[in-house]
């Protein structure tokens, strides 16, 4: 943290010494980012990769227009607003793990058409966003999501989607529907107390088979999955969780 927050005076000294305008910079942690400059002179930028890891950020600072994937984790960024990522037209993954995030605005994510991978673990969320169909891995474990955080259908119709985790939240059920391509479903460590027979399988055909979704955690929630035998012939693999 000494050498990030080092690294930030000795910029700030440069840009004010090459400039002769102080008052036109702010640094952590009065503010994240310079007006007007590029945020490559605070951050890292490799290519169309912007990494902005522990630099004590409180907000998401401006990105170049061209930016493919951000990372901004462990620092203090407390709220996602729509305007945060707004025409970012190339954004293909965000990555926030380990902030101080309480709410994300619905929108914020919506209207980015290459975005495929949220990662928001690690903070304080309970309401998820609204997320474009484009998504194929998103990641919200460990936060404070609970059933009703979570919008009505909210993943049936991201039909690339590959990697839902919702790890260590509050979760009463099972979000179905989900789409047949998911992959792995984690959602250990919640408070799932029941299953339906066709939470993942269709009853009414025998011959349907998701042949994609062979990673199911549900260990540490309060359900017995032998009590629904059913559920789960349709699976490659039985899910991983309490049988008694």
């Amino acid at each position: 943290m000494i050498e990030n927050a080092s690294r930030h005076y000795q910029i700030r000294d440069f840009l004010t010494s090459y400039y002769g305008m102080s008052s036109f910079f702010c640094f952590p942690s009065s503010c994240p980012c310079i007006p007007g400059m590029p945020i490559c002179l605070l951050c890292t930028c490799l290519g169309g990769s912007v990494y902005c890891d522990d630099l004590n950020l409180d907000s998401v600072p401006p990105l170049p227009k061209d930016t493919t994937h951000f990372y901004a984790r462990y620092n203090r960024i407390k709220k996602i607003n729509k305007s945060d990522f707004a025409s970012m037209n190339k954004l293909k993954r965000i990555d926030l793990t380990h902030n101080e995030i309480t709410s994300i605005e619905d929108r914020a994510f919506m209207g980015l058409p290459e975005l495929e991978e949220v990662v928001i673990r690690e903070n304080h969320i309970s309401q998820l966003p609204s997320f474009p169909e484009t998504m194929t891995l998103i990641d919200a474990s460990h936060n404070n999501v609970g059933s009703k955080g979570i919008h009505r259908e909210a993943f049936k119709d991201m039909t690339g989607l590959l990697y839902l985790y919702l790890t260590d939240n509050h979760i009463d059920y099972i979000p179905v529907p989900l789409p047949d391509t998911l992959r792995s479903l984690h959602l250990q460590r919640n408070n799932i107390q029941m299953m339906h027979e066709d939470t993942f399988c269709n009853l009414q055909d025998f011959s349907y088979i998701r042949r994609a979704l062979e990673d199911i955690r549900l260990d540490g929630n309060p359900i017995n999955l032998s009590r629904t035998p059913q559920a789960y012939i349709c699976l490659p693999r039985i899910p991983i969780g309490d049988l008694i």
